[in-house]
C-alpha cells in the first residue's frame, strides 16, 4: 500500500527510514531496521577509525540480508577528521546507500556517484534542499524544527517545511522531525513526503544500544522535555531536558559567555558513557525530539514498524469512509 517512488529507488519495503545518529547508528540497531523493512543507517563517525567502521559493516551484513546505508556527517571539529578515508571506506565495502549531513557534501560526491552509490542529503532549510538537488543527490531528508539534533535557526516546523520543501524540489523527500506514529506518516505524505525519518522513535525499541533507563525516560517524558541549546552560539540543538542543558542555557545567557563556558557539560563522550552506557539520564547532554509525547512504550523494530504501518492504513481507511459518508 506504501510502495511508491522511494522504496522502489531504495529497494525497501517501506517508507520509514531511520537516519544516522551518534552512539546510536550501530548494527545492533540498523539490521534490525533493515530487518523490519525500514532504512536504517550506520553512523560512521560513531566508529572510532575508518577501518572500525569497514567491520560494524560488515557485522550489519551478518545480521541482515536486506539493504541499509551509512551516515556521513560532516562537521567542524577540535580534532581534524579524516573525511575522505571514510567516505572511501564506505564504498570499497559495497555501501549503496549513504546519508550526508551537516557540511556541503561536494567534495565526495564524485566518489559515491562514481560508485553508483545514491546519496540523501539533510537539511534544515528549502533553499540548503534546492542546492543539494542542484548538486545532484538522490532524494533529501528535510528536518523540521521538531527534531532531535540540529533544526537550523530558522524555527520552521514540519507543518511547514515539507510541503515547502515538495513545491520546490523534483527528487523524493524524506520527512524528519516529530514523527514516531501512523498518523505522522499519513501526514507526511499527505504534505509531498515519499518516506518518513524516526529517530527518536527507534531509540526507544529493544534493540537500540542505549541504556533501559533512557528508553524508559523517553516513555515517560512529553513534548516539552525538550531544550535548544547553543542558539547563543549559532549552532542550535534540540535535546533532552535534564539538569545539564537547563544549566547550558544558564550559563550560555550570561554576559559574555562563551562555548568554552559550557563545553564540559556538553561533551559527547559525557553524554555516550554517563547516559547510553550507564543510565545516568541526569549525566550528560543527550539528543531527543519533541517526538517523544507520542512515544508510549518500548518495542522491537519489527513492533514499531507494523504499528505505524498498521495505524496509517487504518487512518486512510477510516478517512475515505467518511468521505463516502458524507
Amino acid at each position: 500500500m506504501f510502495t511508491n517512488t522511494f522504496t522502489e529507488t531504495f529497494g525497501i519495503e517501506h517508507p520509514i527510514v531511520c537516519g544516522g545518529m551518534t552512539a546510536v547508528g550501530t548494527a545492533d540497531l540498523i539490521s534490525a531496521v533493515a530487518n523490519a523493512g525500514a532504512l536504517g543507517f550506520l553512523t560512521a563517525l560513531t566508529q572510532p577509525t575508518p577501518e572500525a567502521l569497514v567491520k560494524e559493516i560488515a557485522r550489519c551484513r551478518d545480521l541482515t540480508d536486506k539493504p541499509f546505508g551509512v551516515n556521513l556527517t560532516i562537521l567542524p571539529t577540535i580534532q581534524p577528521v579524516p573525511y575522505d578515508e571514510y567516505r572511501d571506506a564506505i564504498v570499497d565495502s559495497g555501501i549503496t546507500i549513504v546519508e550526508t549531513a551537516g557540511g556541503n557534501p561536494t567534495p565526495h560526491l564524485p566518489t559515491f556517484k562514481a560508485a553508483g552509490v545514491k546519496v540523501i542529503h539533510k537539511a534544515v532549510s528549502v533553499r540548503h534542499a534546492v542546492k543539494a538537488e542542484q548538486l545532484g543527490v538522490d532524494a533529501i531528508s528535510i528536518d523540521g524544527f521538531e527534531c532531535a539534533g540540529h533544526p537550523g535557526e530558522d524555527d520552521v516546523p514540519g507543518l511547514v517545511l515539507i510541503p515547502a520543501a515538495a513545491r520546490a524540489l523534483t527528487i523524493p523527500i524524506i520527512a524528519s522531525g516529530g514523527i514516531a506514529t501512523g498518523a505522522g506518516l499519513v501526514a507526511a505524505l499527505a504534505l509531498g513526503a515519499s518516506a518518513v525519518n524516526m529517530g527518536t522513535r527507534f531509540m526507544a525499541t529493544t534493540e537500540a544500544p542505549i541504556h533501559d533507563n533512557v528508553k524508559q525516560q523517553i516513555v515517560q517524558n512529553t513534548e516539552r522535555d525538550t531544550r535548544i541549546v547553543f542558539r547563543e552560539f549559532h549552532n542550535s540543538a534540540r535535546v533532552a531536558r535534564n539538569s545539564v542543558s537547563e544549566e547550558i542555557l544558564d550559563l550560555s545567557r550570561r554576559p559574555g559567555a562563551g562555548f568554552g563556558d559550557i563545553a564540559h557539560l556538553a561533551s559527547g563522550v559525557r553524554g555516550r558513557e554517563q547516559v547510553y552506557g550507564n543510565g545516568d539520564v541526569e549525566g550528560g547532554l543527550w539528543w531527543a525530539s519533541q517526538a517523544q509525547g507520542l512515544i508510549h512504550d518500548i518495542g522491537s523494530c519489527e513492533e514499531v514498524v507494523d504499528s505505524i504501518l498498521t495505524d496509517a492504513q487504518h487512518i486512510i481507511a477510516r478517512t475515505l469512509r467518511d468521505q463516502l459518508a458524507g
